[in-house]
């Protein structure tokens, strides 16, 4: 059994973005929420806010929770973000960054979820 890489690069945090919006651009629940989204000009923004979440790079710039205000979101589309985050992510990854990236996927859907008063 190949062991899988840790997140521990750019490059590799490029390939968590870009096959986890793949799929998020896909998905029957949340494909809809974001066919606006130019993602050639998106999925940089999200390789900066994760690389600088990450590996401290300090690339992005920027205040994401702007960007969800106005989008018709629930609860239920949090959970099939997380779900879709994780699944990719443990496609391709394992070790201690790539925990840390659950744990901060699960911090910012806990987060955002507060600020849009959708918690109990």
């Amino acid at each position: 059994m190949s062991m899988k890489p840790d997140l521990s690069s750019r490059a590799q945090v490029e390939k968590l973005i870009s096959a986890f919006y793949a799929r998020v651009s896909e998905d029957a629940l949340l494909g809809p929420v974001f066919r606006h989204v130019d993602w050639p000009h998106h999925l940089p923004i999200m390789v900066n806010f994760w690389s600088s979440m990450l590996l401290g790079d300090q690339s992005y710039r920027g205040n994401p929770f702007q960007k969800h205000i106005h989008l018709p979101i629930g609860r239920e589309h949090f959970d099939q973000w997380l779900h879709l985050f994780y699944t990719t992510l443990n496609e391709h990854f394992s070790g201690p960054i790539a925990e840390e990236a659950k744990t901060r996927a699960a911090s910012i859907a806990t987060l955002f979820q507060h600020r849009l008063g959708l918690t109990a």
